[in-house]
């Protein structure tokens, strides 16, 4: 089926919280797979799906092993743990330098991940860095969703990262990587922040998709963690991720389905004409299950830059285009 890498830039946290969201509401079988070279938490942070804890041998690092003598898509199933309300997931390496262990085997776990049978894969891949091994498992991904907050400097450094990015997976011949960007916003200006988020990144040239948000709510994040009880189905939180989840799986981008600088495979939404839910729209078509209480986890089934002589602007819509992104109808 597909894998979907959720990743960030520097400075810009969300990715796992967004990941396990995600990975709750999505609307067909899938596996959360913690990705991060950097190391991981779920095994820490959620409970097995009969009690206890979750096997720390168990995962990711048992898979790498799998791969040193070759590794089939369905043996995937073999390193996968379910949580307490019915999530399957790969948990990651625990530490970074368990991470750096596994360089030469990003790219295998990878293919095995994009090809699990009759499963998509949504996978915390943390935050992105410099080039490197891990960049293998990215180049699998048929569509990479970038984590940002409403935030200029956040914003600033994403638009700067991606075409970076883009060139270290055409090196891996993934030369038009399909990229989506997940807002996480303050509800109150949801949509504000989604349309100048928009607007920052691709200033009306169809570059980047920003395909939708998710309601920043500290209390529903903690929820996901585990520290208090509480059903979480309601929440925004939760109604805005089951929106992006329903796009992304419904969009599923094929390899080369987006062009960096070109037009991506479909046109972004309108942020504006997509509010914030005030109540639950209804599962998409295949899900079955809502977001359980705490403790618990269901699944279903170029650069800106400004003269120095000006200060920076007070907002992103403010934020000019990088040279040679001009409106093509501007004058002068």
């Amino acid at each position: 089926m597909a894998l979907i890498a959720v990743a960030a830039d520097k400075g810009a946290p969300g990715v796992t919280t967004a990941a396990v969201v995600l990975a709750a509401v999505w609307p067909r079988p899938v596996v959360l797979a913690e990705c991060d070279p950097a190391g991981g938490d779920l095994v820490y942070r959620f409970p097995a799906a009969r009690g206890g804890r979750l096997d720390p041998r168990r995962g990711l690092l048992s898979l790498a092993v799998a791969a040193r003598r070759g590794l089939q898509p369905q043996q995937v199933r073999e390193h996968t743990q379910t949580l307490r309300g019915g999530l399957d997931v790969l948990t990651g390496v625990s530490t970074a330098e368990q991470g750096a262990g596994l360089e030469p085997l990003w790219g295998p776990v990878g293919i095995a991940l994009s090809q699990l049978p009759h499963t998509d894969v949504v996978a915390d891949c943390g935050r992105l860095g410099v080039d490197g091994p891990h960049y293998d498992l990215l180049a699998q991904a048929s569509s990479i969703v970038l984590v940002t907050r409403h935030n200029l400097g956040e914003v600033v450094r994403l638009r700067e990262r991606i075409p970076a990015l883009a060139m270290a997976l055409g090196k891996r011949d993934r030369a038009r990587p399909a990229f989506s960007v997940v807002v996480i916003a303050d509800h109150k200006g949801f949509h504000t922040a989604l349309a100048e988020v928009g607007q920052a990144l691709d200033h009306g040239n169809g570059r980047i998709n920003v395909i939708g948000g998710l309601a920043y709510e500290p209390r529903t994040a903690r929820q996901l963690r585990g520290e208090w009880g509480g059903r979480l189905d309601k929440s925004l939180l939760a109604r805005t991720a089951r929106d992006v989840a329903g796009q992304l799986a419904t969009v599923r981008p094929a390899f080369g389905g987006s062009d960096f600088s070109g037009q991506p495979a479909l046109p972004p939404p309108d942020p504006v004409a997509s509010p914030v839910p005030r109540a639950s729209r209804g599962r998409h078509a295949g899900h079955h299950a809502a977001l359980p209480a705490a403790g618990s986890v269901r699944a279903s089934g170029g650069g800106f830059a400004l003269p120095a002589d000006q200060p920076p602007p007070a907002t992103l819509a403010q934020w000019p285009a990088p040279p040679g992104e001009r409106d093509p109808g501007a004058v002068g």
